[in-house]
């Protein structure tokens, strides 16, 4: 394998769908527009990432949405991004403050960004572009630019983010574009819950449910309830003071009623596993009026009387992301050091299939959060040349 100069990016690609990541170099090529190149420091592993690996999302038994049809091998996944800006296209330094040399966090739910732009572009939805031809998401699969890529191109400058002066981890921030985003939109599309943070239910805290927990504290007030599967989790939260329950305990429902005013059930519940077991229990907790938010991916189908939907007045609907003006929301309150960290772990790219694995197996508290070592990594090889 070559060593990796500013010519050349090296890439942990998908080289077949379920199988181990591969090291890929290709060369780089020249800046477009108001493209920027971003040398990448750190990239989050994210949950979905494995979908696009493995091709699909499941659908509820043994059906199965399909993404190997719009997939070319290889490509690369990874959108949790953070890293150096390295080079501007010929039209991006008139359009930014962002400076060479600056750390960043990338946004990566790029829009079309054409002069006759999708309406939802032109009104700030540029996660839920409809412009499919034209949008220019990273680190979906669908091209080699994604987080576990020692270098990405970004679009356009105001994707990127500033992480100078923000009082965390280093590789932390990139997290915030994918799992703290999703939470924090979430989060909001409750409003204000009448009983104040107490009125929510968390539903799983792994890396993007851990963002909702903290997240909820600085958009309520306080730390909202919270359920898992696994002690380890559910320690955290009560580390923090948390209120939590152990989701395989028999009627576990019934003592999170318990915990709401007038043993009602919460106003809102936010369900970060979204699979069978968790939509039964956020509808049998979630009292009139009420909302349930489907964040995870882990698919089923649900089957429930219409009837009820009247009788409760409850809401249900799903979210994917946030928008670019959320994304400056949520870093305000992290610049005003208004969300705690989650738990996290960092490794070595070049352990990047183990991660996976461990991922896959429940191992992960939190985020692991990949290191871009690459030069760490090659110091050795470059001794013995």
């Amino acid at each position: 394998m070559s060593v990796m100069n500013n010519n050349t990016i090296r890439t942990f690609a998908v080289v077949a769908h379920g199988a181990p990541l591969r090291e890929v170099a290709r060369p780089s090529r020249p800046l477009e527009g108001t493209e920027v190149m971003v040398k990448t420091t750190y990239a989050g592993l994210c949950h979905s990432d494995l979908h696009q690996i493995d091709g699909y999302f499941s659908l509820g038994g043994d059906d199965r949405l399909d993404l190997t049809v719009v997939k070319t091998l290889p490509f690369c996944v990874g959108h949790e991004i953070e890293g150096i800006v390295i080079a501007f296209g010929p039209d991006a330094k008139a359009e930014t403050s962002v400076k060479m040399g600056d750390s960043c966090a990338v946004y990566p739910w790029c829009g079309c960004r054409k002069v006759n732009m999708c309406g939802e572009c032109a009104e700030g939805s540029e996660h839920l572009c409809t412009n499919f031809l034209d949008k220019r998401d990273i680190g979906n699969g669908m091209d080699m630019e994604g987080g576990f890529s020692s270098h990405v191109v970004v679009p356009h400058p105001s994707y990127l983010f500033p992480t100078a002066g923000l009082n965390m981890s280093p590789g932390l921030a990139g997290t915030y574009m994918c799992s703290g985003l999703t939470a924090y939109s979430a989060l909001k599309k409750l409003g204000t819950p009448p009983n104040g943070a107490g009125d929510i239910l968390i539903i799983g805290l792994g890396g993007v449910g851990m963002q909702g927990f903290h997240m909820a504290r600085a958009l309520f007030g306080d730390y909202p309830l919270a359920t898992d599967i696994r002690q380890e989790a559910l320690d955290e939260v009560a580390r923090l003071g948390g209120k939590c329950f152990n989701a395989t305990e028999p009627k576990v429902h019934k003592s999170i009623k318990k915990a709401t005013a007038n043993f009602a059930g919460v106003y809102g519940v936010v369900d970060f596993v979204g699979n069978e077991k968790s939509f039964a229990l956020a509808n049998r907790v979630v009292r009139r009026g009420g909302q349930i938010v489907v964040v995870g991916l882990l698919g089923g189908k649900i089957d429930m009387p219409l009837a009820m939907l009247t009788l409760k007045s409850t809401s249900i609907r799903g979210t994917l992301v946030g928008s670019l003006d959320e994304c400056k929301e949520m870093f305000a309150l992290i610049r005003e050091g208004k969300i705690g960290e989650i738990p996290h772990e960092t490794r070595s790219v070049r352990h990047i299939n183990a991660a996976i694995q461990d991922l896959r197996d429940g191992r992960v508290v939190g985020r692991c959060l990949l290191k871009h070592d690459w030069e760490e990594w090659d110091a050795p090889r470059n001794a013995s040349l």
